[in-house]
């Protein structure tokens, strides 16, 4: 009996142990079905396509873009957009009237187009307001219906539009920082779905958005009031490379895309090529100092022009005699900056176009760049002309990072609109000239706004130690110069004496702001540098100061002596 207990319990024992192998083997495999179906429609949602792009695609984020303080200059919002689905429409000619009464703005006949067939999917009306959106679905049209959609906005409008560019339609990057964000990997994380209703990581750029609308506003006060056709400007911080403001005017809405191509709204300062005029004879002077051609004690006759062939090329306002090397520079001598150049020797003067990247693309993370235009050997004439500003063009962003190589003891710098440290920057720098030529250039941008061109500059940014060189080229039109046409542009740096900024400022066709004016670089590009800088100084923590020490200690050792001071007269 005992035996035959035991046999049958074993037996139940068993049973209960394989039904509860099946019923976990039935769990599992109903798990496993769970699992892939999941899976299925997570495949299927990613795989649905909207007139040619995935779900993922058109719902997908972008990450705000803020300035070095953060302070947003473009976020995401999200807005309905509306679409139907013209299988299930069951009415077209009732459907199309009645989103026709919503919608006003739409063409009957393209509606009822829009309706008909049996497409799964149609867009009606991209990012429509809340509003609208109620209306529409309280009018119970069977296949219609709205998608979320991330839209673009710039809080600041027009400020930053050259720097941020803009998105299309669809959210993604078509212009400046913009496209640049998309190129790192956002258009990589919106393709995969990683990017769909999440927060990114803001992008934070070196831009100081008090500088920019310092900047923006003094450029359009010089639209009206030299009744320019365009204007634009730069500050670096010569230290890092870093862009804390960047603009260019007629500029475009970046909330209105189409805005951006209208004629003239293109980015000056990174995409134009210009002959930037004696702003140049920074180079000049930097490359026959710097080799030992020449130095500041030397002088040479300007009181003829120098001849090639049948052509002459003479001074604007020319002084009529034997001029110092700090005088050419305080005068603008063309006629002494060319015979420096040809001391230096036209092969030398060209290479050092190469030394400062003249002569390539200047790559920065916004993809707008046209490439210079600068010849590939220089003859004696183009060497001449070169040397004050004419016969290549550049754009004024290669003009700004030479200036800050010049004044930062000589380290070619590569601007970045994203943030690093003095150290980050050195590390990628190139040394182009030395300490004690850039010392002397200092001096130079210094005597020229003191006692120079830059003197009206100067009295605008009262009590700024800051230094300058104007630059005025005359505008090649029908192939000819001496049309009346200028480009004028205005060069700085701040604080002299331990320089933290450059800065170029550019006003196109400037006509006298009044009949006591004219129309050269000084009267105009040069004022509006010293408004910017009386305004933005402040915020970038330069203070005024009037110490003459430190204003005589620009002095270079073989110029210290009284008649030679800054403040006073050159022997």
């Amino acid at each position: 009996m005992t035996i035959t207990l035991h046999g049958v319990r074993s037996a139940h024992a068993s049973i209960t142990r394989r039904r509860i192998a099946v019923v976990t083997v039935v769990l599992a495999a109903g798990f496993a079905t769970i699992a892939g179906r999941l899976i299925q429609l997570g495949t299927e949602v990613r795989a649905v396509t909207i007139e040619g792009r995935e779900v993922s695609a058109i719902e997908a984020s972008r990450p705000a873009i803020v300035d070095r303080y953060g302070i947003e200059m473009a976020v995401d919002i999200r807005v309905p957009s509306l679409y139907a689905e013209p299988r299930r429409i069951i009415d077209v000619e009732e459907a199309a009237q009645a989103l026709r009464r919503a919608l006003p703005d739409l063409d009957i006949e393209w509606l009822r187009n829009r309706l008909t067939g049996d497409r799964g999917f149609v867009w009606i009306k991209r990012e429509i307001t809340p509003a609208l959106r109620d209306e529409i679905m309280n009018l119970g049209i069977p296949g219609v219906g709205f998608l979320t959609e991330s839209r673009r906005f710039y809080p600041a409008g027009t400020e930053v539009a050259h720097v941020l560019g803009g998105v299309n339609i669809d959210n993604q990057g078509i212009a400046g920082i913009e496209r640049s964000i998309d190129a790192d990997g956002v258009a990589e994380l919106q393709s995969i779905g990683l990017a769909r209703g999440q927060a990114l990581t803001p992008v934070a750029l070196t831009i100081d958005v008090r500088v920019q609308h310092a900047m923006v506003s003094e450029l359009r006060d010089a639209l009206a009031r030299y009744k320019s056709i365009a204007a634009a400007g730069v500050v670096l911080d010569v230290r890092t490379g870093e862009v804390l403001a960047l603009a260019s005017l007629p500029d475009f809405d970046p909330n209105n895309p189409a805005s951006a191509l209208l004629e003239g709204r293109y980015n000056r300062i990174t995409a134009g090529n210009f002959e930037l005029g004696s702003v140049v004879k920074t180079v000049s002077f930097a490359a026959a100092l710097d080799a030992g051609a020449v130095s500041l004690l030397d002088s040479f006759d300007s009181r003829q022009p120098v001849r090639f062939g049948r052509y002459a090329i003479n001074d604007f306002r020319g002084q009529n005699r034997i001029l110092t090397v700090p005088e050419i520079f305080r005068y603008s001598s063309n006629v002494g900056t060319i015979q420096m150049v040809q001391q230096l020797g036209k092969e030398n003067y060209r290479a050092f176009f190469s030394r400062i990247g003249f002569d390539k693309p200047l790559f920065t993370e916004l993809p707008e760049v046209t490439p210079p235009n600068v010849p590939s050997e220089f003859s004696e004439v183009v060497a001449a002309t070169a040397s004050f500003g004419h016969g290549f063009s550049i754009s004024p962003l290669h003009m700004a990072r030479a200036l800050a190589a010049f004044v930062n003891g000589g380290y070619l710098l590569t601007p970045t609109f994203y943030p690093r440290s003095q150290a980050e920057a050195l590390a990628q720098a190139t040394r182009v000239i030395s300490q004690a030529t850039s010392d002397r250039l200092r001096y130079l941008l210094r005597l020229n706004a003191v006692t120079g061109s830059g003197t009206r500059m100067n009295a605008v940014a009262a009590g700024y130690r800051v230094g300058g060189k104007t630059g005025t080229a005359e505008k090649v039109v029908n192939g000819r110069y001496g049309t009346g046409k200028n480009l004028n542009v205005f060069v700085t740096a701040f604080p002299m004496e331990n320089p933290r900024f450059v800065m170029l400022v550019m006003v196109d066709e400037a006509e006298p702001e009044n009949p006591q004016s004219g129309n050269t670089a000084g009267w105009n590009a040069g004022e509006v540098s010293g408004r910017i800088i009386a305004r933005v100084a402040p915020m970038l923590g330069v203070a005024p100061d009037a110490f003459e020490p430190l204003e005589q200690a620009l002095v270079p050792p073989e110029l210290r002596q009284p008649a030679t001071l800054l403040t006073g007269e050159l022997q």
